[in-house]
């Protein structure tokens, strides 16, 4: 199966897979789905708490989007739904613009999606820095922790006080610190144990739910002063119903850069789920479709009253470790969740805040990965510990579109210097000694001169091409261009200052060895119209020969 191809994998699954081991598979990915969906549900619904919105939503988000993601996809295993990455993101949208600008916002995040898998650009998203990526996770997840202190410590802010931004959200915790109640810390405390304890007394039943179930026996059965969501949240078990929107073009101009934040996280987090799955079961997903299908999920998740979606890690891992190996699984999971959700959703009123803080704040803890986050401030050069650091502290103090941006700025520049410091330009030594201990030593013409280039000739490094001279008994200036992979404008315009100056001094320039991409380069500039076919040689020796004629011609025709 092609990894670019736009076919969802599910398609080409039934059609290339024998009948018997799709009938032996399908069980299988049936219990997967169960499994991932007991996983899913108290996180929808925490995660939906912490996007500013009411409960029911991350459900919905897991059924409609995680449904049709599963469905088109480009992987075997993603299971899509509601993420911490974009909990921030959606509460300031909310707060600010409320359900219609998170509409526009989604929707244009959708429609760039499926752009970028039309386009085939999912392979671009290798090219995000591992440094911004390590960042900007480590930085949503302390936004994250931030948010749940209010509820974890059961904290009474100020009324009217600006809790969006990051920043407000911990002065207004700062303040209120004497408001805190011990009994939803307690219960708050006692459920975050739970959650770092529980893997190692059972990996098949998730922590999460059990987590939820002490909880509301903790605050039920002692009578517990601690708020639930029932006494925040009016639960709907209703089926999510399709909406359409009320967009105009004003709305959807002020919600493009929120639209192409979340296009981008979402293409991040979700190909790279792909990866981390791909290396579970040893298969290749097709980046392209899963943009197109994270694009048609998002919409879809929209349209039905849910919030922005995009592959989960951890659901997807739970889901290979349950022996699921097909999108089946992913569909599967969003059915069952369907009938939670319209079976046992009341029950969801009796959860208490600190146990959906504590799950937060335990999701937080695994996304974080400060594990790699300080291997990297040990080991990598200081300019990629400047981006990273810098990339953590612009998600936390602004947001990750100011992260995102000047990360990769500082990447790219970065970049530039250390393949400018790579590029050489050096002239030939020559040795008139005949006992010279250098071997492999080529005779040249008193009046021809060599130089070599090595490394890219773009615009960080043209200024070394003025480093290049020639002697008043120069008359053949040959430029060796072996190691020469890539030429741009920039360095075109520089040879072509060089070309000059050589006319200037009576110095003809020949080229040696250029490859591929200069020479198209050169030819569609007319350089080597200018400097003459015949002047580009295929190696040195040959340039060095065709000089030696040419100055021989010229002894010739001066005798004469």
């Amino acid at each position: 199966m092609q990894r670019d191809k736009i076919k969802p994998i599910l398609f080409s699954i039934i059609k290339h897979t024998d009948s018997e081991e799709l009938k032996r598979q399908l069980p299988k990915d049936v219990v997967s789905g169960v499994m991932v969906a007991v996983v899913a549900l108290p996180l929808s619904i925490a995660l939906a708490i912490a996007s500013g919105v009411s409960p029911e939503q991350g459900l919905y988000t897991a059924i409609v989007a995680g449904f049709l993601i599963a469905f088109l996809g480009g992987s075997r295993v993603q299971i899509s739904g509601p993420t911490a990455a974009f909990a921030t993101i959606v509460a300031g949208i909310v707060a600010t613009d409320g359900m219609d600008g998170l509409v526009a916002a989604t929707v244009i995040a959708g429609v760039l999606l499926m752009l970028m898998g039309f386009f085939k650009l999912g392979s671009l998203i290798r090219f995000v820095p591992y440094t911004i990526t390590t960042g900007f996770t480590a930085g949503i997840a302390v936004t994250l922790v931030i948010g749940q202190v209010k509820d974890f410590l059961g904290l009474a802010f100020p009324a009217g006080a600006p809790t969006v931004e990051t920043m407000d959200k911990l002065q207004a915790v700062a303040q209120s610190i004497g408001t805190a109640n011990w009994q939803a810390f307690v219960v708050g405390a006692v459920c975050l144990a739970i959650l770092f304890a529980w893997p190692k007394v059972s990996e098949r039943i998730p922590g999460s739910l059990v987590a939820l179930i002490v909880g509301i026996a903790l605050v039920s059965g002692f009578g517990m002063q601690v708020s639930t969501i029932g006494d925040l949240y009016a639960i709907s078990s209703d089926l999510p119903e399709f909406r359409i929107p009320q967009l105009n073009v004003d709305l959807l101009a002020d919600q493009l850069p929120n639209g192409i934040t979340i296009a981008i996280l979402a293409a991040i987090e979700s190909l790279l789920s792909c990866v981390v799955a791909d290396s579970m079961i040893s298969s290749h997903h097709r980046s392209n479709m899963e943009l197109v299908a994270q694009g048609v999920g998002n919409i879809g998740s929209v349209l039905f009253g849910g919030i922005p979606a995009t592959g989960a890690i951890a659901r997807t891992a739970a889901n290979v470790k349950n022996g699921g190996r097909t999108p089946v699984a992913g569909m599967t999971h969003a059915l069952v969740l369907l009938i939670v959700l319209v079976f046992f959703m009341p029950y969801a009123a009796l959860i208490p805040m600190p146990t959906i803080a504590a799950i937060l704040l335990h999701v937080a803890y695994n996304m974080s990965g400060w594990r790699n986050f300080a291997h990297l401030c040990k080991t990598a050069s200081r300019g990629a510990v400047a981006t990273l650091l810098l990339t953590f502290a612009l998600t936390v103090v602004f947001d990750l579109v100011v992260a995102i941006a000047v990360g990769m700025l500082i990447t790219v520049v970065l970049f530039m210097k250390m393949v400018s410091e790579e590029t050489e330009v050096r002239g030939w030594k020559y040795y008139c000694d005949e006992d010279s201990e250098v071997t492999h030593l080529r005779e040249l013409p008193e009046s021809v001169r060599v130089y070599e280039i090595n490394g890219p000739m773009f615009f960080g490094m043209t200024d070394r091409i003025s480093d290049i001279s020639v002697k008043s008994f120069t008359k053949y200036l040959i430029i060796r261009m072996r190691g020469v992979p890539s030429l741009d404008s920039t360095g075109m315009n520089a040879l072509e200052n060089l070309y000059g100056y050589c006319r200037e001094n009576g110095v003809s320039l020949i080229f040696s060895h250029a490859n591929e991409q200069p020479m198209k380069t050169m030819r569609r500039a007319g350089f080597v119209d200018m400097v003459g076919e015949d002047h580009f040689r295929s190696n040195i020796d040959d340039a060095i020969a065709y000089a030696r004629k040419l100055l021989d011609e010229e002894g010739e025709t001066a005798s004469a």
